[in-house]
């Protein structure tokens, strides 16, 4: 069956007067788009800020103190000088003390010689000598054991606990005296002054001999403190 169309109602007739129509009304939005304004336009984004006047800082030029010069020292007049009148006598003349030795004295004459001034030197001490001296016909050790049968404990040591040996040095003297007591290791003060009285109570030895002649001789005992 043939479909049957109004003439009245064919669009292609009127196709191109309407794409023309819409051509002019796109055409004439455009424009009145760009013409278009609402009122003056202030682009400047700063516009509602006012100037301002910025006041320069004025820095004041700072000089540097002078340093304060300490006042010169007073000076002191040591000599005071008196003025006197040209008419005045000054006696210049130096007066020597009445005592002096006059010129017709004898003067003593006193002459001196080294040889009238002795020089005291110490003898030599030995440690060995040919004739080595002996106690009581025994030697250092007899001597030793002697000294220690002669110390007596001292009370403050032994209450203390203390106690050790003392190391004692002392001299044989050319006339079997004992001299020249020294500690050389100590323990106590006790305990050392009752060596030390020891030593020294010792009576005379034979003395030692270098050549046939009495020497001094240097010996060194050990005395030992020890609690029972």
């Amino acid at each position: 069956m043939e479909t049957k169309k109004n003439q009245n109602a064919d669009l292609e007739k009127t196709k191109s007067q309407f794409l023309q129509l819409g051509i002019v009304i796109a055409v004439s939005l455009i424009l009145i788009a760009f013409e278009w304004t609402s009122g003056t336009r202030n682009d400047n984004m700063f516009g509602d800020q006012k100037d301002e006047v910025v006041e320069e800082e004025q820095i004041p030029i700072t000089q540097e103190p002078e340093p304060e010069q300490a006042p010169p020292p007073e000076v002191k007049v040591t000599d005071i000088f008196q003025i006197v009148d040209n008419d005045v006598k000054i006696d210049n003349a130096i007066k020597f003390d009445d005592d002096e030795t006059d010129a017709d004295d004898a003067i003593a004459q006193y002459n001196f010689s080294l040889s009238d001034i002795g020089e005291v030197e110490e003898e030599e001490i030995f440690v060995i000598v040919e004739d080595m001296p002996t106690f009581r016909g025994g030697d250092v050790d007899k001597f030793r054991e002697w000294v220690q049968k002669r110390v007596k404990y001292p009370q403050i040591a032994a209450e203390n606990g203390i106690q050790g040996k003392v190391f004692i040095m002392f001299v044989i003297e050319p006339d079997g005296s004992v001299s020249n007591v020294q500690i050389l290791r100590g323990v106590d003060p006790a305990l050392d002054d009752e060596a030390v009285k020891a030593v020294q109570a010792s009576p005379k030895w034979v003395p030692g001999k270098q050549r046939g002649a009495p020497v001094r001789v240097r010996f060194s005992i050990t005395v030992n403190f020890q609690l029972q």
